[in-house]
């Protein structure tokens, strides 16, 4: 029999970050499917400044990024790294600092950029104050994650705490450097960068936010709840590993492919545009390290609606890394750069990677976190449905949009003129713009009925304290 020591691991914070995850998620959801009914029917910012759509976009990117992803990691990687090594986390009251924290950082937003107090940097809007305690908040995370590691119980670290470390850390350095600022006032800052520099950072650090953040972090969570959830080994360790190498050294260098075409030099384009192009083969590999995991399982996917949500967010991981390094090349870039196909694109990733990846973990979650069995699987179902015709409505009627206004603008007549205004190419986005609303309200809704199935689920059930097993487990 093993041994049991004392010791148990902290559910406490894993529990309070797992419901935050979801709250925040609709909320982010909410102001979403209302910027997208705007884009529809424009009266609806009722002429109050508060409610347009250049205030409520970056809301809305700011609430689902890191208030629902955000909440997201956190929840699993405090879980994970407890499960696999074996020990309680590192420094309690730290690890609850950087809940309360972190709330405190997502409440400043949620007031802030309403109110049209923005750095106006893309992913990195908020001001000076908040900045600084978002940096506190994600060292003080780092001390708790990097502890817990130090005092593991095993001698080895699994890969999924590798995707988690690394996350942590860039994520670190990218917001502390792309943040340094001059403060000129309470709540109002100058970057340290200009001009074309100042391009350059921001999307280094911006699609390393993709990249880190939305990306290695996530695949911290597939490495660890695909396996658990299927109830069979990752596919190949060895493949995880070089995933884990080839996807960090490869990321950091893709940002200048946003800035195709501007005043950026040359050869820094055709860099970010190359090493999008290689990132394809690491992603390629996770997706199918993930996926394949299943071999031999398959048919827990008939039943199994938890396990849906888990393989097919890494289908849309593997549509999304294949169609940015496509997207970076720059003659492709040429008809999508600044059109609604990059917004399909993003969404393909957010709503279908993130999201999908970070509800199936949480269902896999919240009946061992309170120790008891989900309400119900039907509804879980019924969810995983919703889910898929909200992503597939958006993202189709985006890639349309997109790939007609890249037509539209370039579209010119013999002499050169234009042959369409651009009042007309807008016009033509109506219907797109309405199906987009559609699925995304249609997504919002299986957001809803995921807080109705968790809430009758932890409604009367007692916290789960699980003890922590013994080297010789």
């Amino acid at each position: 029999m093993n041994a049991i020591s004392s010791e148990v691991y902290n559910y406490k914070v894993v529990r309070q970050f797992a419901l935050v995850t979801i709250l925040w998620g609709i909320v982010g959801m909410l102001v979403g499917v209302l910027i997208a009914a705007q884009l529809v029917w424009p009266a609806l910012n009722l002429d109050t400044p508060w409610l347009t759509f250049g205030r409520l976009r970056p809301l809305h990117t700011n609430a689902v990024v890191f208030a629902f992803g955000g909440s997201a990691l956190f929840a699993t990687s405090y879980y994970v790294v407890q499960r696999t090594c074996h020990t309680a986390l590192a420094l309690p009251a730290l690890a609850s600092f950087t809940f309360w924290g972190w709330q405190v950082v997502i409440l400043s937003a949620a007031i802030t950029l309403p109110l049209g107090i923005t750095s106006s940097k893309e992913y990195a809007e908020l001001e000076w104050p908040i900045d600084i305690l978002i940096a506190v908040v994600w060292v003080s995370y780092a001390v708790v994650f990097f502890g817990t590691i130090v005092k593991r119980k095993v001698k080895h670290i699994y890969v999924a705490n590798w995707f988690f470390g690394a996350f942590i850390i860039t994520v670190a350095i990218l917001h502390i450097f792309n943040s340094l600022a001059i403060p000129v006032g309470m709540l109002k800052s100058y970057s340290i960068y200009a001009g074309v520099q100042d391009a350059m950072v921001q999307w280094w650090y911006g699609h390393n936010a993709v990249g880190f953040f939305l990306t290695a972090g996530f695949l911290g969570i597939m490495y660890y709840f695909i396996p658990k959830q299927a109830n069979r080994p990752i596919y190949s360790y060895r493949l995880s590993v070089v995933h884990f190498w080839a996807l960090i050294f490869t990321y950091i260098w893709a940002g200048p492919h946003h800035l195709h075409y501007t005043a950026l030099p040359d050869w820094a384009q055709s860099v970010g545009m190359v090493f999008s192009l290689v990132l394809l083969a690491p992603s390629w590999g996770g997706m199918i390290n993930g996926i394949m995991t299943l071999s031999g399982a398959w048919h827990k996917l008939r039943t199994d609606p938890i396990l849906k949500f888990l393989i097919v967010s890494v289908s849309f991981y593997g549509m999304s890394t294949f169609e940015g390094p496509m997207m970076s090349i720059k003659t492709v870039n040429a008809l999508s750069h600044y059109t609604d196909w990059t917004i399909g694109h993003v969404h393909s990733g957010a709503l279908g990677w993130v999201g999908m990846v970070s509800i199936g973990a949480l269902y896999y979650l919240i009946p061992r976190l309170y120790d008891r069995e989900i309400y119900s699987v039907r509804l879980i179902e019924v969810h995983f449905w919703m889910t898929t015709i909200g992503i597939v409505l958006y993202i189709t009627a985006m890639w349309i949009a997109g790939i007609m206004q890249g037509l539209m603008w370039r579209a010119v007549n013999e002499d050169g003129t234009l042959i369409y205004s651009f009042v007309e190419a807008v016009d033509a986005m109506q219907p797109y713009y309405f199906v987009r609303f559609l699925g995304g309200a249609i997504y919002l809704g299986g957001m809803l009925l995921m807080a109705y199935n968790v809430a009758k689920t932890i409604g009367s059930a007692k916290p789960a304290t699980a003890p922590v097993l013994s080297p010789a487990h």
